[in-house]
């Protein structure tokens, strides 16, 4: 079973995704509300793949990026942004840090989890 953290400072979207991503695809979610609460939790929790918001206040998605790179337990582990600026550039940047893959918010909750398994799949086969 695949273990996933993700981040996301609205509750909502934190909710919506953790039932789907469980109910559905059946992987392990474990949901922080801000990118300093994934950094305290990514060690102890030692998830698989990390889905991670890219607009936060205080610390946006592409910085927690940066910081997990610099946390030995964190840095190998493969992160996947959702967003809702999806213009190519703002992709392409967020693959050139090292994403492995963007879902477009807003998502489709029945489709998110065959989304997050077909990235997760070709990270490994691509």
């Amino acid at each position: 079973m695949l273990k996933i953290l993700h981040v996301d400072d609205e509750a909502d979207i934190r909710s919506i995704t953790k039932l789907t991503l469980e109910s559905i695809g059946g992987f392990d979610v474990l949901s922080c509300a801000s990118g300093k609460d994934a950094i305290a939790a990514v060690a102890d929790t030692a998830p698989d793949l990390i889905v991670m918001d890219v607009m936060m206040p205080e610390m946006d998605g592409p910085t927690t990026y940066l910081a997990f790179q610099k946390i030995p337990a964190a840095s190998h582990i493969p992160v996947i942004f959702m967003t809702a600026k999806t213009q190519k550039d703002e992709i392409d940047s967020l693959m050139e840090i090292g994403a492995i893959g963007v879902i477009a918010k807003p998502f489709d909750p029945m489709q998110l989890s065959k989304e997050v398994e077909r990235i997760w799949n070709a990270r490994t086969t691509g």
